[in-house]
């Protein structure tokens, strides 16, 4: 007997692949990478995550060391490099410069780190390069002059340097270490999927990297840090967040940033990432635009709560207050989060190549049947 083919237009409930990378449990609000709750991640230095992340164990002192000092080896660009993305067209968004960039990049490694692949490599060459490549586009941008990669300074001070063009606090440096932390990885979200397909082909790591940056643009998905700190910036202040929150519900409007597809519960990722929004957003418009959310995130909690029904902010809702305090554009948010998950893009690949087999599912059809002459 034919079994009966499972059909949802969106995936939904559908076990696609196997990882060991990270597991969400949508249910009890939990998230962890190879193992390890992200409420202990944070706190931890960021190589170290990374290389739990990308390889499945703590690091040593010197595996540490020399990864530190490969992502600093590598990150500046070439002037090949520097010459394509200033013929590139000015009014590029920025998520749409690093989609096009990473393939074009070079990927000659200047040093080795003992025990990991070429292609691990190749990919932390992509991940080195990619705050560059956002660093010399804003500045490309604001006629700013280029800053160079300083490999005394860490991986997210050097960025902010580059970016800002001037020293950030340690305050500044931490938050970011943590925000990026949280972002590292999601399992089978929709970016990751889709670098998983294009590697199912036997494409190279940066085409993989590439459609899943390209994946990550949309504002269902990563893009809803940007599109939610500009929805703050409309409602101008708190106590416009019911009125502008009632009229969204009427109107059948998502509210970005509200709700997540996997968690039935508060996004863990979020609950970490609201206090830290909290305490760096202490004062100035950055206050008030944090204010405006947790108005938002409160009247939506009441308006379903009066239907029987639960809503949370997830991780991209407050991490927009963090990034602009940081002195980031909202346009720039999402290439922030490019530079965290690109770690999880690596692993994914790097996984999925072991046991590689081409994705191609079928599609139902429902145009017209074939007809005779």
């Amino acid at each position: 007997m034919a079994t009966q083919a499972i059909f949802t237009q969106d995936l939904a409930g559908i076990e696609v692949g196997e990882t060991s990378i990270s597991e969400v449990n949508g249910q009890s609000g939990q998230l962890s990478y190879r193992g390890y709750p992200i409420a202990g991640l944070v706190e931890k230095p960021f190589w170290q995550v990374v290389w739990l992340l990308l390889f499945g164990s703590w690091p040593d002192l010197k595996q540490e060391s020399a990864l530190h000092e490969f992502m600093a080896l590598h990150g500046n660009l070439d002037k090949s490099e520097q010459a394509m993305l200033g013929k590139l067209p000015g009014h590029l968004h920025p998520m749409l410069m690093l989609q096009g960039m990473v393939p074009l990049l070079n990927l000659e490694p200047r040093c080795h780190i003992d025990e990991v692949s070429t292609t691990a490599e190749a990919g932390l060459i992509i991940a080195a390069k990619l705050p560059s490549l956002v660093a010399a586009w804003r500045q490309l941008e604001t006629n700013g002059k280029a800053i160079h990669v300083n490999c005394d300074a860490s991986f997210h001070e050097n960025f902010l340097m580059m970016f800002n063009g001037c020293v950030p606090l340690p305050e500044q440096v931490r938050t970011l270490d943590a925000a990026q932390i949280l972002q590292l990885e999601h399992s089978y979200n929709a970016g990751t999927f889709a670098g998983r397909v294009c590697a199912s082909t036997h494409a190279p790591i940066q085409s993989s990297i590439s459609a899943s940056i390209g994946t990550l643009f949309g504002v269902l998905h990563g893009g809803a840090d940007q599109a939610a700190l500009e929805m703050a910036e409309k409602i101008s202040a708190p106590e416009n967040a019911e009125a502008y929150v009632q009229e969204c519900l009427e109107k059948n409007v998502k509210i970005m940033g509200m709700g997540h597809r996997e968690y039935r519960v508060l996004d863990p990722r979020a609950k970490l990432l609201k206090p830290m929004a909290k305490s760096l957003c202490g004062r100035g418009d950055a206050e008030r635009l944090f204010n405006t959310l947790v108005a938002v995130e409160d009247a939506c909690q009441q308006s379903f709560q009066r239907s029987g029904k639960e809503i949370w902010a997830n991780v991209e809702f407050y991490k927009g207050a963090v990034f602009y305090q940081l002195g980031i554009p909202p346009k720039y948010f999402t290439t922030l989060f490019s530079m965290a998950r690109i770690y999880g893009y690596i692993a994914h690949f790097l996984e999925f190549s072991e046991t590689s087999k081409l994705i191609r599912p079928r599609a139902r059809y429902i145009g017209n049947r074939i007809q005779s002459a």
